[in-house]
C-alpha cells in the first residue's frame, strides 16, 4: 500500500508537529483543522458559520491537493468551543456537504490553543487511485475549485 504526505498551499498549514494530510492505499487521512487563512495564519470569521465554511474549504484545499475533494469524505469529526453552536454549525456544514452525508461525530472541546477559534474539523476521505473518476455524491454548494 502506498504512503505519502499531502501539501496544500491554499489549505490551512500545520501549525504543530503534524502533517497536513496523508494518504494510505485508497484513503486520505486529514488533521484537525480550522479557520486559518494560509497566507495570514489568522483566524477568518466572527460567526460560527463564516467560521465552520472557512475550515471545509481548508479541508477542500487539502483533499484537492492530491485529486479528491468535499464528495469523498466518509468520516467527520468536529470539535465545538461551545456545543450551544451546533445548530447554526450544522446548518452551515448542510451548505457544505450533500446527501449523503459523511458519518459525523461533533463534541465540545476546549479549543483554547487559537484565541477566537470556535471549530476544528478532522475527516477521512476515500478516493481510488487511478480510476480518473469520482465515484462518490456530489458537492453542493461550494466550487471544488475555490480559491
Amino acid at each position: 500500500m502506498a504512503k505519502y504526505v499531502i501539501q496544500s498551499q491554499r489549505g490551512e498549514p500545520p501549525q504543530g508537529a503534524y502533517s497536513q494530510g496523508w494518504r494510505a492505499g485508497d484513503f486520505i487521512f486529514l488533521p484537525g483543522t480550522g479557520p486559518v487563512d494560509a497566507v495570514t495564519g489568522e483566524i477568518v470569521g466572527d460567526t460560527i458559520e463564516q467560521q465552520t465554511e472557512k475550515t471545509i474549504d481548508n479541508i477542500a484545499a487539502t483533499l484537492e491537493a492530491d485529486g479528491a475533494s468535499l464528495g469523498d469524505v466518509v468520516k467527520v469529526t468536529a470539535y465545538l468551543s461551545d456545543p450551544g453552536l451546533f445548530d447554526r454549525y450544522n446548518t452551515a456544514y448542510a451548505r457544505c456537504f450533500s446527501p449523503p452525508y459523511p458519518v459525523r461525530t461533533t463534541v465540545g472541546s476546549n479549543l483554547g490553543m487559537s484565541s477566537g477559534m470556535m471549530v476544528e474539523i478532522d475527516c477521512i476521505a476515500y478516493k481510488a487511485r487511478g480510476t480518473g473518476k469520482n465515484r462518490s455524491r456530489s458537492v453542493r454548494g461550494r466550487s471544488s475549485r475555490r480559491k
